[in-house]
């Protein structure tokens, strides 16, 4: 299957967050767009496998946090590739609460979104939610939004396998690799080293990238093989 033609349709990165009862949570999102202005509503993709899913599904709040262009490693790595129920994904990043008391990510945000949630569509794998803007606020007008194109292309970025935009490229673009060759984490930028393995995973010197087990693991920010660039 040719699936550069799903490259070509654009897409911004965001950060969607909700709290039901004492937990909050949030994850990187590529869908979110405005559908009316009067009143102002904003849709978002969710999926069922996303933990926040459950949570905006139970309280009917969210936030959107649009991402400045240079975002850093550490909050793509944590809202996009951990899961809620494992970590507090807050802890140590700027946010605020909302006047809903949901979550809202300040850091490296150019802008927010506040809103309540007054339609869910279910379509299969996604929910979207539809949310009435009810807050926002602009933090810094000289930033660009960061976008998927240049998440990918300039980054070499991939999308998490909760994405709607997910493509396993490790299957469609699988090459054979030799047994010194680097590869770079393109979320946290962790370069893997046959000649030095992986300590923290018990990884001996001396094991090719292509010899690490499947289920192994970025020691750095979690995410797997798949997101792996040959250096």
């Amino acid at each position: 299957m040719n699936t550069e033609p799903f490259f070509k349709i654009t897409y911004g990165l965001y950060v969607v967050s909700s709290k039901w009862e004492n937990k909050m949570s949030g994850f990187i999102s590529n869908v979110v767009f405005q559908v009316t202005a009067k009143p102002a509503q904003i849709a978002i993709a969710c999926s069922k496998n996303n933990f926040t899913s459950g949570l905006i599904s139970q309280s009917k709040i969210l936030s959107i946090s649009v991402l400045q262009k240079e975002t850093s490693s550490e909050i793509i790595g944590t809202f996009g590739y951990k899961s809620g129920k494992d970590i507090e994904k807050f802890s140590g990043f700027d946010y605020k609460t909302g006047k809903t008391g949901v979550p809202i990510l300040l850091q490296d945000t150019i802008a927010w979104f506040e809103c309540e949630v007054v339609q869910t569509f279910d379509v299969g794998t996604h929910l979207i939610f539809i949310g009435k803007v009810i807050n926002r606020e602009i933090l810094n007008d000289s930033l660009e939004p960061l976008t998927y194109a240049y998440y990918r292309d300039v980054k070499k970025g991939k999308a998490s396998k909760n994405a709607p935009t997910y493509m396993d490229m490790e299957i469609l673009n699988k090459k054979s690799s030799d047994k010194n060759e680097k590869y770079k984490c393109s979320v946290c930028g962790y370069i893997y080293d046959p000649e030095t393995g992986d300590d923290t995973h018990g990884i001996k010197a001396g094991t090719s990238f292509d010899d690490l087990p499947d289920d192994w693991t970025c020691p750095v920010c979690g995410v797997d093989k798949s997101f792996f660039n040959k250096e």
